[in-house]
């Protein structure tokens, strides 16, 4: 199979169209004035017989160089590659009750502990690295919503913007408030963008009740259930409300943020109605668990063609036209030196 690698270069023939015209016309219009022309002999010189190689060779040259840039190539062989392939969207709460401390006990290298919000961004980060063939993105929400990663392939760049996720410092009151449902009704308008892919699923993650936003989360079930979204819900801490903070920093942020149960009910609904599930999480080992349960949903199979051993042309198209080039250039320096 023979294919172009870089077809952008072949549109360098334009130019070299219209300087060849220009060449050649010039070439044609050399000639001396005379009167009479009826008298002069019949015979040429094969200086007038070879007046348009040199430009003719130059054009030639100029062309196979071009060729040469965009890369003819030979694919000698293709293979098809069969990848079970889901697109996420994880969806996170970074409200201020995420800065509980509650999901792990203290130790002796953090003597404070680990914030929710720590303990998710490193699972989650585990997760991402065992589904090298998944499209994730990543949408954070607190008082608003936002896309903070596209759905991409790349989750180097992906686990990179993960790890600078934090809770906002601001003291904003609408950043320590849960808008479950604009977080959801972004999720769902991201993963629509995706066509090649069945399986689209959103993590949905949270330890809060749904008191902000602007899409409730009946309308964001809605938009989910129309565009076949399935949504797996996690709960994060106690739904009573009862948290164990640890340290100045969690007594900090509790006043900032009073400690509060998520809504259960709601995060259950929101599974059930778009066929996905729930799960309870109250510490680090139920998170892994959960994540490692939904790595192991339904997958769409795709085809996908990968293209092995290709052998390159251009080095013949560049050799020849630079001969040609060059000889354009020496029958055009010796031409110009016969008629001094």
């Amino acid at each position: 199979m023979n294919r172009i690698a870089s077809p952008q270069w072949l549109l360098l023939f334009l130019p070299l169209i219209y300087s060849a015209y220009r060449m050649l016309r010039r070439a044609k219009s050399q000639a001396l004035p005379y009167s009479c022309v009826s008298m002069l002999p019949r015979t040429f010189t094969w200086r007038q017989k070879f007046n348009l190689l040199p430009p003719m060779l130059m054009i030639a040259g100029l062309a196979l160089v071009v060729i040469a840039a965009s890369r003819p190539q030979t694919t000698l062989s293709k293979t098809n590659k069969a990848k079970h392939s889901i697109a996420i969207e994880m969806t996170v709460d970074v409200s201020g009750s995420m800065m509980e401390r509650d999901l792990a006990p203290p130790s002796s290298r953090d003597p404070v502990g680990k914030t929710r919000l720590d303990i998710v961004k490193e699972t989650f980060a585990k997760f991402v690295e065992l589904r090298p063939d998944d499209m994730i993105g990543l949408v954070a929400f607190g008082g608003y919503a936002t896309t903070r990663c596209p759905l991409t392939l790349d989750h180097t760049a992906l686990l990179h913007v993960l790890k600078g996720i934090e809770v906002p410092a601001s003291r904003d009151p609408m950043e320590t408030m849960t808008a479950i449902g604009d977080g959801l009704a972004m999720a769902c308008a991201r993963l629509a963008a995706v066509t090649n892919i069945e399986s689209k699923i959103v993590i949905l993650l949270s330890d809060g009740e749904n008191n902000a936003g602007i899409v409730t989360p009946e309308e964001a079930i809605s938009v989910a259930k129309q565009q076949g979204i399935k949504v797996y819900s996690i709960g994060m801490g106690n739904p009573d409300g009862v948290t164990n903070p640890g340290g100045m920093g969690s007594i900090f942020h509790a006043m900032m943020a009073p400690s509060h149960g998520f809504d259960e009910t709601l995060l259950k609904h929101i599974a059930q109605s778009t066929g996905g599930r729930y799960f309870n999480v109250r510490n680090e080992s139920g998170l892994n668990k959960t994540l490692e349960e939904i790595d192991r949903l339904q997958k769409t199979k795709i085809e996908e063609g990968i293209y092995m051993r290709q052998k390159d042309h251009f080095a013949v198209f560049l050799v020849s036209g630079s001969l040609l080039v060059l000889v354009s250039l020496l029958l055009s320096s010796h031409s110009r030196r016969s008629l001094i």
